[in-house]
């Protein structure tokens, strides 16, 4: 057998870390992606300054609690709450409306330029592609939430007081302890994301038109949210990929409160798993024409 024969017939690893870093590079070119990331950079400078405006700087003293109207009544008293509120006020729909579109479009938009079927052949494969598109996504979702919270960050440090931070639990912990505690919320929300994500893939493999893929995700996320407001549905709620995911404001007590975002976490690697699953069993079975 000559060399060039048993390279060709060495198996390809499953994984190829050049693959996803060339497919990462390229998804953070496009002026689309730039785009999502310079609006979601935009919502804590918005928040901040009518934070700002309304209050001139001082404002009434805040109580603790869940969400995004009780992390903005401490904004005031330190710039940190800043991180905490945009990443309340982001979630709900700016964040997963974004992580919708990269991931809608990481295979659909290939289909409709083209390029998918050159993406097939070596050293590229189907299930090979399909983990790289999805690490892509979760890429995205972890920068995406870092972006919003370095802003937030910024913003509040400019805008405000920083210093101790006061938990919803009313201990207090040091500026430097905070910072761990935002980090850590961060990963909490970008996790959140990963059903999103999934759903998104799944839906790109449906279909050749990223517009389309792109639009339904989103408009499946829409109607999720609706309907894990409904009280008729409360049976059903906790199923949903979205109802725990203002849970990392337990990050902000001590003890921190581990039953919810363990909840959510076991969700959304259930939803990964499921809907994974149905892209894989969709993508490697498909006809790819284009």
């Amino acid at each position: 057998m000559s060399q060039a024969e048993a390279v060709a017939r060495t198996p390809r690893p499953l994984w190829s870390l050049g693959l996803l870093r060339s497919e990462i590079v390229m998804t953070f070119r496009r002026w689309r992606t730039l785009a999502l990331l310079a609006v979601l950079a935009g919502v804590p400078v918005l928040v901040g300054v009518a934070v700002r405006i309304e209050t001139g700087g001082g404002g009434p003293d805040g109580g603790g609690g869940e969400g995004g109207p009780a992390f903005l009544s401490q904004v005031t008293h330190n710039g940190l709450f800043l991180v905490f509120a945009s990443l309340a006020v982001t979630l709900p729909f700016f964040l997963p409306m974004s992580v919708g579109v990269i991931a809608g479009d990481s295979l659909a938009g290939e289909a409709h330029g083209g390029t998918l079927r050159y993406l097939l052949v070596a050293p590229a494969g189907r299930l090979r592609l399909l983990l790289v598109k999805y690490a892509t996504t979760l890429t995205f979702c972890l920068v995406s939430t870092l972006v919003v919270a370095l802003s937030a960050l910024a913003t509040g440090a400019l805008l405000f007081p920083l210093g101790e931070v006061t938990l919803l639990s009313g201990t207090s912990v040091s500026f430097g302890e905070g910072l761990l505690r935002a980090l850590a919320i961060a990963v909490a929300v970008a996790v959140s994301l990963t059903g999103v994500a999934a759903i998104g893939l799944f839906v790109s493999t449906l279909t050749t038109s990223g517009i389309a893929a792109m639009a339904t995700t989103v408009g499946l996320l829409i109607t999720v949210q609706i309907l894990d407001t409904l009280p008729q549905l409360h049976a059903l709620q906790p199923y949903l990929f979205p109802h725990y995911w203002l849970s990392f404001a337990d990050l902000l007590r001590d003890p921190v409160y581990w039953d919810q975002l363990e909840k959510n976490l076991g969700l959304q690697a259930l939803y990964a798993v499921v809907f994974g699953s149905a892209a894989w069993a969709r993508f490697t079975t498909r006809d790819i024409t284009a």
